[in-house]
């Protein structure tokens, strides 16, 4: 299924269908393929607005989990959105953690999947690790339960991203203000109706990152998805949507 990229001013983004808007912020190695099940679901539903990350397209002063959220902000006031359910995977989920927490007032609901934001496992020192593929599709799989969601296609990604010395270099950047960017002693302070949907299986942002999030975040509600990893949007589309629909339609009908 391919979409309309649309642009407006700077920003590109895609939008599908009418309603609320549910936004998607995706991770680090995020694309948007990672959204495709869920856009499929919810356009019929909501307003589903993807936009572009600029991830490896910030100077390297503004390549930090505060530049992304910075944008994001920007996004949203250029497109006038408002109530918008805002939804985020891994540093996705960090970047919509701290715009909840700066501009809480245009956010009706908070999604996060697999989100950064107190622990997570990097991909490890050596990492990104130019040239070698096979490590690349190793770490890569380390994203999922089932390691074929690995594709070539996936693989040959995120090899030219980390094989381009400034892109690598910009990777590094983010992940390093990802752990930086602890907010532990904030996360009190959120007051919207969150969902956490969160693999069993996840050894990057693992289940007890979950449960921490759940204990942190007063008006929170915790979802476990088995054989299940970092990614459940993608590996579990079904029953992640199903997830999500319930608790969408529960704010719908508070009303």
């Amino acid at each position: 299924m391919s979409y309309t990229i649309k642009q407006d001013g700077k920003f590109n983004f895609i939008e599908e269908g009418e309603g609320e808007v549910l936004m998607l912020l995706h991770g680090l190695f995020g694309a948007l393929s990672n959204f495709k099940d869920l856009i499929e679901h919810f356009k019929k539903t909501h307003k589903v607005v993807v936009p572009m990350l600029p991830l490896l397209d910030l100077d390297l002063l503004h390549t930090s989990v505060g530049g992304l959220q910075k944008f994001v902000n920007k996004f949203i006031e250029h497109r006038k959105y408002d109530q918008i359910h805002l939804m985020g995977n891994s540093l996705g989920g960090h970047v919509a953690l701290v715009q909840v927490l700066k501009k809480p007032e245009k956010i009706k609901s908070l999604i996060l999947a697999g989100s950064s934001g107190l622990f997570e496992n990097g991909m490890g020192d050596t990492y990104p690790k130019r040239g070698d593929k096979e490590y690349i599709r190793t770490k890569t799989a380390l994203t999922f339960y089932d390691p074929a969601m690995a594709t070539d296609e996936l693989v040959d990604e995120v090899f030219e991203i980390t094989n381009n010395r400034l892109k690598a270099i910009k990777i590094i950047y983010l992940a390093k203000s990802a752990i930086r960017n602890n907010l532990g002693d904030k996360l009190h302070l959120i007051n919207k109706p969150t969902c956490l949907i969160w693999g069993k299986n996840d050894t990057i942002t693992p289940p007890f990152v979950g449960e921490e999030f759940q204990k942190l975040i007063p008006n929170s509600e915790l979802y476990f998805i088995d054989k299940c990893g970092h990614a459940p949007m993608m590996e579990v589309p079904e029953e992640f949507n199903k997830i999500l629909s319930e608790f969408l339609h529960k704010l719908s009908i508070k009303k």
